[in-house]
């Protein structure tokens, strides 16, 4: 296995030797976090379009036939893509399974498991729509290290390196006694167990936990010995897990719990500091959506008693509004992408970022969704029940949706868990954790 300093260099030059001679501007990244490279849904590699349209099969966007599929065992749970391997968490026969694939064929490397029940130990309500993990892992390139979170509290760590060998585990219910999460307002009781991806940041595991000894809690990645417990006691939300931001030069975490907006410090003596707060306080605790981040400037949106998208500039004062808008994410976490964002719920939605305003909208699209913005400024879209659509970006389309391409009914279930485009491979996963990869390398190229 590469290096974790000299690898991604050395992929990218050699990628950028063999696009002289074809004459391509895409860069070949890695997919270790939840969203991604820089975990904001976007990648320097393009959509492969332009191949496919120039060899004229541009119709059969991403390709006539996957690569390869394969069942990962069931959850919404996304796939990493690192160094020409694929890892994937799923829930299959009472356990909770890790796997390495090879991310060019499928083929199984290693598995690792444990057991663990099909969903979190305080579930109620919506069971017909997920079940098994719906944590994304999380890749530390400085270790090799691929850290887990399952549904019912299992917070574990697996070297890649040694195939897997288990690092440590501990279960945050066990340790730290999560309750329930409470009853909002009128709606649903609501609890579907741990959702939200973990986050390294240097030494440290970040993890929401929503115990009473605090929120945000850090681990020490390396042992998972418990660090530091945010001020906050609020109750963990449904979320895809808590983003990085820099407020004031101080590094920060942001994440939209179940009381709302959530920054706290993660420099030194101040770690878990409150920075700021912000209330959104959700039906169902179903904010769902991750946060979305440009600079100190936060998006937060939700549907439910909401119905409602906003910017938030973050200072180490506080939060202060900049816009809102009455349109809405329920599950497609925003991309920022310049100067504009853009989602998929209901139709694929694109609003000036510095206003709010809205650009365009269009195609159909229902509650599940997720976006990656392409190096050639396309926009892939993983929708309903197997979904792929391609459309323009505002840079190439600026007063109206355009749609490029469009695949339907590649699956049979929802599209919840979040597309991966990584070493120009698509990868789409269903919540039954059926999985296909996608070459948009060149019309008909193999594995």
């Amino acid at each position: 296995m590469r290096t974790a300093d000299s690898g991604p260099w050395m992929q990218c030059f050699l990628l950028f030797a063999g696009l002289l001679l074809t004459g391509g501007t895409a860069c070949a990244e890695d997919w270790p976090h939840w969203r991604g490279p820089r975990r904001d849904g976007t990648v320097r590699e393009d959509s492969g379009y332009d191949r496919l349209a120039a060899a004229g099969a541009g119709a059969n966007w991403p390709a006539e036939k996957p690569a390869w599929q394969r069942n990962v065992g069931q959850g919404s749970s996304s796939p990493l893509v690192v160094d020409g391997q694929l890892f994937a968490l799923g829930w299959r026969e009472q356990r909770e399974v890790v796997q390495c694939l090879g991310a060019a064929t499928g083929e199984l490397q290693w598995d690792v498991s444990y057991s663990a029940p099909l969903y979190g130990r305080h579930a109620t309500g919506d069971q017909g729509l997920y079940s098994g993990p719906s944590s994304t892992p999380e890749y530390d390139p400085r270790t090799g290290y691929l850290h887990t979170l399952g549904s019912d509290g299992t917070l574990a760590c697996w070297d890649t390196r040694r195939r897997g060998e288990a690092v440590w585990q501990l279960n945050l219910y066990d340790q730290f006694a999560a309750p329930q999460r409470p009853k909002v307002g009128r709606s649903g009781l609501r609890d579907y167990g741990y959702t939200s991806s973990p986050l390294v940041h240097d030494e440290w595991l970040l993890v929401e936990v929503g115990a009473p000894s605090g929120n945000l809690m850090a681990f020490d990645k390396r042992t998972g010995r418990a660090v530091w417990s945010s001020e906050s006691k609020s109750p963990a939300g449904h979320n895809g897990g808590p983003v990085p931001l820099r407020v004031e030069g101080v590094p920060c975490a942001a994440v939209h719990n179940f009381d709302g907006l959530l920054v706290v410090r993660l420099d030194g003596a101040r770690a878990g500091q409150t920075v700021a707060t912000y209330p959104w306080n959700t039906e169902f605790a179903n904010n769902i959506a991750t946060l979305a981040v440009d600079g100190q400037r936060v998006i937060m949106t939700s549907a439910y008693n909401h119905y409602k998208i906003a910017c938030l500039e973050i200072t180490l004062a506080g939060a202060r509004l900049v816009w809102q808008q009455p349109l809405a994410s329920k599950v497609c976490t925003p991309v920022v992408h310049r100067g504009h964002l853009y989602w998929a719920w209901q139709k694929v939605i694109c609003l000036d970022l510095d206003t709010g305003e809205l650009r365009w909208q269009g195609g159909r699209v229902g509650d599940q969704g997720s976006c990656v913005v392409t190096s050639d400024d396309r926009l892939i879209v993983w929708t309903n029940r197997g979904d792929l659509l391609l459309a323009e970006t505002a840079v190439r389309s600026s007063r109206e949706y355009r749609q490029l391409a469009a695949r339907t009914n590649l699956f049979r279930h929802d599209a919840w868990p979040h597309v991966v485009l990584s070493g120009q491979r698509l990868y789409c996963k269903d919540r039954e954790g059926n999985l296909a990869c996608f070459d948009l390398r060149a019309p008909n190229a193999s594995p």
